[in-house]
């Protein structure tokens, strides 16, 4: 290997492993898929970011975070109820925390950006980013599934 090709392949691994490269997942196919330029048309800038190209939101910035009524928060890119309300939880994190999500709604992948990792969870019908699970929540389970709102929508119990 040439001194520069060993430079350029040893500079891009660094970055990858510092997380300042994007991530490439091995391709995954989901039952609601949409080409890039269709899911810009459906979802506002901010949506896009968090759902397609796993952003943050601000903590705290969510009126999903207050919502305490009974209902259902579903995914903000396709509509699949993701969480109950019987499972949400405060967690004095700034964003929508859950205990459980509910049966076949969400996937997990492990994510290695900003030097360490973590339980990446996105939607399992359209794969959009909806934030992290970590291991420090309530019983029964013992998770926190710490979602962005902008990836959430909430409809509630009919009375």
């Amino acid at each position: 290997m040439s001194t520069r090709r060993q430079f350029l392949f040893t500079g891009a691994t660094a970055l990858a492993f510092a997380g300042l490269l994007p991530r490439f997942v091995a391709a995954e196919s989901f039952e609601v898929a949409y080409s890039d330029a269709e899911w810009r048309k459906r979802l506002p800038p901010e949506r896009y970011r968090i759902l397609r190209e796993e952003g943050t939101e601000m903590p705290y910035s969510s009126p999903l975070n207050d919502e305490h009524r009974a209902g259902t928060f579903a995914c903000a890119g396709c509509g699949l109820p993701l969480f109950s309300s019987k499972t949400k939880f405060e967690s004095g994190t700034g964003w929508p925390s859950f205990w459980q999500p509910l049966d076949n709604a969400v996937g997990t992948r492990t994510d290695s950006s900003y030097g360490m990792v973590r339980s990446e969870v996105h939607c399992r019908r359209c794969g959009g980013h909806l934030g992290h699970v970590f291991e420090d929540g309530p019983e029964p389970t013992g998770l926190r599934y710490c979602m962005n709102g902008l990836s959430l929508t909430f409809t509630p119990d009919a009375a």
